[in-house]
């Protein structure tokens, strides 16, 4: 006899991670939007210094990393929260905000972990397609926003899709909004994004007590195996999401690497610069072979396969040793989502592509 799972549980989606594929050989992961740089050495000594206090629990209340990214931001440390990755700080969010009878709205397709909000909560979701070229459509998104919503969500530069929308948008839309509707801006890549200096939305706080902006050490800082992510916003956000998670959900090390991580601000611009060198090459590469691409404001491309079979397309490149994640696992059948690796991996990627597609 098997568990007994209640109707909530039965109904969360299974969280695309990425496969691996056997292969004979080194493979190039370019699946799942991390970093191809190890983190600064700095941020490796300071987690070897950190091995002899294992038996210690770390600090929950996360003091010196939250007084690190309030001083950075120019924000007070109360209005910081640090989550175990900042998919910790959406799920808590949800579980905070959200009740049957209640409404979220996020653009389709986008980051896969929005439908476990709803899902794990019994709240509704409304799921708004992306506009032409995979841009949010903040207007079809503002007219599905009722008395009963609690969280609007925007992915900006939106995952899987890559695009990004410029801050005086999003700071028309949330001034469009009711003030009873939390919008919470999902900034997990805005370091790369041109459009904008990441400093631009922090404005955005004092101006709308409704907004939240989540951030996370796991793409640029290059510190996805320690999961570490926060948010900027109103303090009674950091209350309510304090408030229903586990304690100590970030860890020790984690903690200390993040603090250390965020001095190095020359080490984001060069890893940065990099990223923005290698998106350029890949996607003229992409362009000249025909495929289409979207308007990259990520660590990612976002492929449009066209006559193509996505499965077939996937399936010789990982026989090849490359592995790229699926559009059908991310909402949209007939793309991949492509992240960008140092030269020679790019380099690798558009060679399996041309022997995967030969005829």
């Amino acid at each position: 006899m098997g568990l007994e799972l209640n109707a909530r549980v039965a109904a969360i989606p299974i969280y695309p991670a990425a496969e691996s594929y056997a292969y004979d050989g080194e493979i190039v992961k370019l699946a799942s939007n991390e970093s191809p740089w190890a983190p600064h050495p700095a941020v490796l000594e300071t987690i070897a210094g950190r091995l002899d206090r294992l038996n210690r629990y770390p600090d929950p209340d996360k003091t010196a990393l939250r007084k690190a990214i309030a001083d950075r931001h120019g924000l007070a440390p109360e209005q910081i929260a640090i989550g175990n990755g900042s998919c910790e700080l959406l799920l808590t969010a949800g579980e905070a905000m959200l009740e049957p009878g209640a409404e979220i709205v996020y653009a389709w397709p986008s980051f896969s972990i929005y439908p476990h909000l709803a899902a794990m909560t019994g709240a509704r979701a409304i799921e708004v397609p992306l506009g032409e070229g995979g841009f949010h459509d903040l207007d079809a998104m503002a007219a599905e926003v009722t008395s009963a919503t609690r969280i609007v969500l925007v992915c900006n530069p939106n995952n899987p899709t890559a695009t990004a929308l410029p801050v005086e948008a999003i700071d028309a839309f949330v001034g469009s909004l009711p003030r009873h509707v939390s919008v919470i801006l999902d900034e997990a890549y805005v370091e790369f994004s041109t459009l904008q200096d990441p400093d631009d939305s922090i404005g955005l706080l004092a101006k709308h007590r409704n907004l939240v902006l989540l951030r996370t050490f796991s793409k640029v800082y290059g510190l996805c195996g320690l999961r570490v992510g926060y948010s900027l916003g109103p303090e009674d956000f950091r209350h309510a999401v304090d408030r229903v998670r586990q304690p100590f959900s970030v860890n020790l090390l984690a903690l200390a690497a993040a603090e250390e991580a965020l001095v190095h601000q020359d080490e984001v611009a060069r890893r940065v610069e990099r990223t923005a060198i290698e998106r350029l090459h890949v996607q003229e590469e992409l362009t000249a072979r025909g495929f289409g691409v979207s308007e990259s404001q990520a660590n990612f491309s976002w492929v449009s396969l066209g006559d193509h079979d996505e499965d077939a397309l996937v399936a010789a490149l990982s026989e090849r040793g490359v592995i790229v994640r699926a559009g059908a696992a991310l909402g949209r059948r007939g793309f991949l989502r492509v992240t960008y690796g140092t030269r020679p991996q790019n380099d690798r990627f558009l060679a399996a592509l041309d022997e995967a597609t030969a005829r």
